[in-house]
């Protein structure tokens, strides 16, 4: 089967990675592994940026100083990206962590040569700590390294299947949307993306997938052009 994208920034969602009994759910990830492995094998260069909501989300910080909660928002993405890489080279996937703050004792310093570099060597990237500054979120992170590297789409992989004309945890009216636009996104303020990412990707003309991290295998389809979420173009 052949791969509908080339180069992807792969988002994943925090919470969809935790377990019932835990913050990380060490075996699915090594599932996710497996796929990502799969995808590497049809021809595509991946990099991640994963969420922190299963540990740490700088919201939570109430009466916090907000930029020291963020800090620790980004602290916890470096953790989960630890965690990915560890399963990941269990399963024969050769990974590499790039944090956008320096912690050369755990990982990488991220450059933008060095994430390309790797991605051609067959590499899985994970970039760690988001942008490196507050008040942005890791959606917003994902969709700055997407532009960085030249990735050909964003696959964000939540916790939900896809975008919705609105929340449909709350509305049971809300309606799933197959295909959309970022200007749709952005006057309707839906919540499924950060809408500072959107913006990005919008003027950068990038390809957005937004489909359910419920099944490892979604990965797969999205990659290989099975749309099974929501995709949203300019």
């Amino acid at each position: 089967m052949s791969i509908a994208y080339k180069r992807v920034l792969l988002k994943l969602s925090g919470e969809a990675l935790s377990g019932k009994d835990g913050i990380i759910n060490y075996d699915y990830i090594k599932e996710i592994g497996s796929v990502i492995r799969r995808c590497l094998d049809e021809g595509a260069q991946i990099a991640i940026v994963v969420g922190a909501g299963n540990i740490w989300r700088g919201r939570q910080g109430f009466d916090m100083d907000r930029v020291r909660a963020d800090q620790m928002g980004m602290l916890a993405t470096v953790i989960n990206s630890l965690a990915i890489q560890d399963a990941f080279i269990s399963v024969g996937v050769d990974t590499v962590v790039m944090s956008a703050v320096e912690m050369n004792t755990f990982c990488d310093q991220y450059t933008q040569r060095g994430a390309v570099r790797a991605l051609e060597e067959g590499k899985v990237v994970v970039f760690g700590a988001g942008t490196g500054n507050p008040f942005f979120s890791t959606d917003t992170g994902a969709a700055l390294r997407a532009c960085e590297i030249g990735a050909e789409a964003v696959l964000m992989a939540k916790n939900i299947d896809g975008i919705y004309t609105a929340d449909p945890r709350k509305d049971p009216a809300a309606v799933k949307l197959t295909e959309t636009t970022y200007d749709y996104i952005l006057s309707n303020h839906l919540g499924a993306i950060d809408l500072t990412a959107a913006t990005l990707l919008s003027d950068n003309d990038m390809h957005l997938c937004c489909f359910g991290l419920d099944k490892s295998e979604n990965i797969y389809k999205v990659i290989t052009g099975d749309n099974c979420g929501t995709v949203v173009k300019k």
